[in-house]
């Protein structure tokens, strides 16, 4: 048996190290409960900005919409950087493996990255989300396909989808193929129907759904925070709704909607296997001689700099 976890907090949204020390406190908590493996929601380290329009109608941004951004690319990290660096230490230190959403900054643009953490403290990999979705659009780029990449640890293999990723079926299917057992899923969606998006996933990847979604209220904001939800400090910005499944399906913890909570299950990675008896969608149930899927995992770059060759 191997032990999960799925970590539903807020972040203190522009103000990465009161963020970090959630962090401590979260990776501390599971310590104690034996958690093998854990996952953060989507922009945990570097704010989910709810509720914010950063000044922008079509054809036009406003100063205040600017400084919005501005403080909002000062809470974003570098990866690797000092937060990944110290995340790693307390990976190794509980010899558990950490998958954490966080808002990286990679010169002037901002992207709402998952980083992978090692149970030996290494920075692993990284994920990119790929399509940001609505207002989203604004202030993130969009990833590429070199992180499109599943990655082994002592709980099992495991890479993460965010949020509306998880409606791309491509994207899915492309991770299918690498043998995927823990799908984690950091998010933001608190609807109902985010549920059953997860146990559809997890029943037709057969594999365990991990996803992790913040909690988080306007007291979590600074007090100038122009959210269109008003300005009540209990005001719910993101309900929760953070849920672990099995690959048939099965709810194993969660979800939990209202407050702060880490849901831990124990989990036979066997189960994928059983499952897979009747249905492998990347295997015997896929029709490879009709269908064909093909995913370029080239990095993307704006330059290149290719050297002069001389005779």
């Amino acid at each position: 048996m191997t032990r999960v976890a799925v970590a539903q907090i807020g972040s203190r949204v522009f103000d990465t190290p009161a963020t970090m020390q959630r962090l401590r406190d979260i990776v501390a908590e599971a310590s104690e409960k034996q958690v093998e493996f854990l996952v953060f929601p989507e922009a945990f380290i570097g704010g989910y900005p709810k509720g914010l329009n950063f000044g922008a109608v079509v054809g036009s941004r406003t100063p205040e919409g600017r400084d919005d951004f501005l403080r909002y690319s000062e809470s974003a990290i570098s990866v690797p950087g000092p937060e990944t660096e110290e995340i790693g230490e307390l990976a190794a230190s509980a010899g558990m493996t950490i998958v954490v959403g966080v808002i990286e900054r990679d010169g002037g643009t901002l992207y709402c990255t998952a980083v992978y953490i090692g149970a030996d403290g290494s920075l692993v990999g990284k994920h990119r989300k790929l399509m940001p979705t609505a207002s989203e659009r604004l202030i993130w780029g969009q990833g590429d396909g070199s992180t499109l990449e599943v990655f082994d640890s002592p709980a099992g293999r495991y890479a993460a989808t965010i949020c509306w990723e998880n409606y791309m079926p491509q994207l899915r299917l492309a991770t299918y193929q690498q043998g995927i057992q823990l799908w984690c899923a950091p998010t933001v969606d608190d609807r109902e129907i985010w549920q059953s998006s997860m146990r559809h996933i997890a029943y037709e990847g057969r594999m365990f759904v991990l996803s992790a979604c913040q909690y988080l209220t306007r007291a979590d904001c600074p007090d100038d925070y122009e959210a269109v939800q008003g300005n009540d400090p209990e005001t719910e910005l993101i309900r929760g709704g953070s849920v672990i499944v099995s690959p048939l399906g099965e709810v194993l913890a969660g979800p939990i909607y209202g407050e702060s909570a880490l849901l831990v299950a124990d989990i036979d990675l066997a189960d994928q296997v059983r499952g897979q008896y009747d249905l492998d969608v990347t295997g015997h149930y896929s029709r490879s001689d009709i269908f064909q899927l093909t995913v370029n995992t080239e990095p993307r770059a704006s330059v290149r700099r290719v050297a002069e060759i001389s005779d």
